[in-house]
């Protein structure tokens, strides 16, 4: 067994293999940037080593500083985690000629599965089914342009290199086809250094089945079952689960003996992931990622494996622990990744400090690995994921319940995150039967968020918590000395009665609460309702409003009442009459949403624009983000140019709307 480790990664994946390694009695050691200076994986190692720079390329991505941390330590081996570079071949290769075991696959298997057009032409060499394409050499564009007419749209373009959805583009028109392509390429080249692409078929509704696979440096290979990775954002995973939802015995059993012969036809040895696309009839392949997954821990759940245990064993030259027939399957798990990102602003990335942070840690059957903490720093660095929260139950009706729950006690303050969309997701029907594609999110379930009547609800909660003794004894009341902070409404020969104003945001409303046996009647905006709370067993609130169940969670403060419920959160304050302004998103700027770098202004002073007209393009958080005229206008000035960096808020471009008697009109119809 190998003595000592060196974690090549950061963040949960980081803290992962530490935790393993170290119960298995290795020396672990960390590397860090200056952005991540006493972060979590920082702390958990035996040694940590800083390797330069926030940028990833001059320390992530730096060979020779991670090597000679692996020197400097005398760690035998290095664990490349996912991401950055866990499937570079020459970093493998520089890690055998400096004499460190590399917890990976041969830097041969990683060349020629790591490339999506060698992976494919092998596959399509060992008759597994692959999808009508182009992965040639020739990259000039008058051929991709001819080989897209070929194939016909819609397509997808795929960069060779790298994964995580990076640089894909769905291009439905021959006229869109050539900004896809400068996109992909563009994205591509800056996420893997390799701007050369590949052309599929886009299959409109197609499950993404991915199997996880295993073989050691002793010719044994196995498969550990599947997991549906089919609800995605921009080609980005969103839920995973294992087992695949509906697939029958016939294809889970054809696509495990085909990831298997797949990583024995390339030597393979360590973890890898044989990724299918799924018609529901038919299997084709995709790619192989020749590392550990962001999803594994599903597959962990339900077969109750280590897998960096594996790895770790693996790379010390043992056999695999298991063979095929003893990998048994139990039950059904689901994650869900955290990302500091909003939603409701078309998934912008969110930075800022994390001022507050509860996970469902604890919680019977439910996991979370997270490299952050509280009080930890959310950067444009690096990747926005806070943390995948995991449930196993069962029977899958049972993990997306339990997974659920564990995401409404979750708790991120001082950044926006995407908690609801989750919680939204693992509740519509078409996931609650099974009913996935790839193309399922973007197509029918974009984010609702808040609603009416929850934030109806909200307000009654709020308002029945402040009024009930019970479940507001232990609040803090300012002035707590003086009869009038009492409120307590007493009345002779009637019901204790009070006024209540409250304030969220720059809603207002003067709340009447008479409570009588335990119940609280309501009035709110000329309507009445009925509420009753007490205290769960979990630490929340349950209770009735109008005989409907509700359950939500309330805490006080000397000033604040919060409400937090269904992965949102509501917090009241006194009413104070206060005066308020319009947003400054009301005054023509268009402001830059999350700090990042200027990629591309389309913006010229003095022209026109059309309402939705792409004025500038940033980059922040490895991601491409088109900014667009929230109107019709005229453009009086433009602030930045292409490779300007530029702060959260940070003017861009002065837009002066369109005088209506310029706007176009419909034309009447005799």
């Amino acid at each position: 067994m190998l003595e000592s480790v060196l974690i090549a990664n950061r963040g949960e994946i980081a803290c992962r293999v530490i935790r393993t390694a170290r119960r298995l009695g290795l020396r672990t050691v960390a590397v860090y940037s200056e952005a991540d200076r006493g972060a979590l994986h920082t702390c958990l190692a035996d040694v940590a080593v800083p390797i330069g720079p926030a940028a990833a390329r001059e320390s992530y991505l730096d060979v020779d500083r991670i090597l000679a941390a692996a020197q400097e330590t005398g760690a035998q081996s290095i664990h490349p985690g996912y991401g950055f570079l866990s499937e570079n071949a020459a970093f493998a290769r520089a890690c055998r000629e400096a004499g460190v075991v590399f917890v990976g696959p041969p830097e041969e298997a990683i060349l020629r599965m790591g490339s999506k057009s060698e992976a494919r032409r092998l596959m399509a060499s060992a008759r597994v089914p692959v999808l009508p394409g182009y992965d040639g050499d020739d990259q000039a564009q008058e051929k991709l342009e001819s080989e897209a007419k070929r194939l016909g749209f819609p397509l997808l373009i795929k960069p060779t290199a790298g994964g995580g959805g990076k640089g894909m583009r769905v291009v439905r028109t021959a006229a869109d086809f050539a900004e896809a392509l400068a996109g992909a390429r563009r994205e591509a080249s800056k996420s893997f250094g390799d701007d050369r692409v590949l052309l599929e078929r886009f299959v409109e509704k197609g499950r993404h089945v991915e199997i996880q696979v295993f073989a050691d440096s002793h010719g044994s290979a196995v498969h550990l079952f599947e997991r549906d990775c089919s609800l995605q954002r921009r080609h980005q995973k969103v839920i995973e689960e294992a087992p695949a939802p509906g697939l029958d015995e016939r294809t889970r059993s054809a696509m495990g003996a085909a990831a298997v012969a797949a990583a024995r036809a390339v030597g393979y040895q360590g973890a890898g992931t044989v990724e299918f696309l799924y018609d529901g009839r038919e299997f084709y392949f995709l790619e192989m990622n020749t590392r550990l997954q962001v999803e594994h821990p599903v597959t962990e759940m339900i077969t109750g494996i280590d897998l960096v245990e594996w790895q770790l064993r693996v790379a010390s030259g043992e056999p695999l622990p298991l063979e095929q027939q003893a990998i048994r399957r139990n039950g059904h798990a689901v994650e869900a990744r955290l990302y500091a990102e909003d939603p409701e602003r078309g998934f912008l990335p969110s930075t800022g400090r994390l001022r507050r942070l509860r996970f469902a840690e604890g919680r019977e059957h439910v996991r979370v690995d997270s490299g952050v903490r509280e009080g930890d720093e959310v950067t444009v660095h690096y990747d926005p994921m806070l943390a995948k929260v995991i449930a196993w139950a069962p029977d899958r009706s049972g993990a997306l319940d339990r997974l659920r729950t564990a995401l409404e006690v979750t708790e991120v303050e001082g950044v926006r995150t995407n908690a609801r969309f989750l919680w939204e997701i693992l509740g519509a029907v078409a996931v609650r039967e099974g009913d996935v594609s790839t193309r399922l999110l973007e197509q029918a379930l974009q984010p609702v968020g808040e609603t009416a009547a929850e934030r109806t609800d909200a307000w009654l909660i709020a308002a029945a918590a402040l009024m009930d003794p019970a479940v507001s004894a232990d609040r803090a009341v300012p002035n707590a000395s003086s009869p009038w902070a009492a409120g307590g409404g007493f009345r002779l020969n009637d019901s204790a009665t009070i006024r209540l104003p409250l304030a969220l945001g720059d809603e207002r409303h003067w709340m009447r609460v008479t409570r009588t046996n335990g119940v609280s009647t309501i009035g709110l905006a000329g309507h009445l309702h009925e509420v009753t709370l007490a205290q769960d067993a979990g630490g929340g609130l349950a209770g009735t409003i109008d005989g409907r169940l509700v359950a939500a969670r309330v805490e006080f403060g000397p000033e604040t009442t919060v409400v937090r419920r269904q992965c949102l959160r509501f917090e009241f304050v006194a009413d104070t009459g206060a005066e308020h302004h319009a947003s400054a998103e009301h005054e023509g700027h268009l402001r830059a949403p999350m700090p990042g770098h200027v990629l591309d202004v389309r913006a010229i002073e003095g022209a026109e624009v059309a309402a939705g007209a792409v004025l500038v393009v940033l980059e922040a958080m490895k991601m491409e983000h088109s900014l667009a005229a929230p109107w019709a206008g005229t453009i009086k000035s433009v602030s930045v140019k292409p490779g300007d960096r530029v702060e959260e808020g940070a003017g861009l471009v002065l837009l002066e709307p369109l005088e209506e008697s310029t706007l176009r009109q419909p034309v009447a119809q005799d």
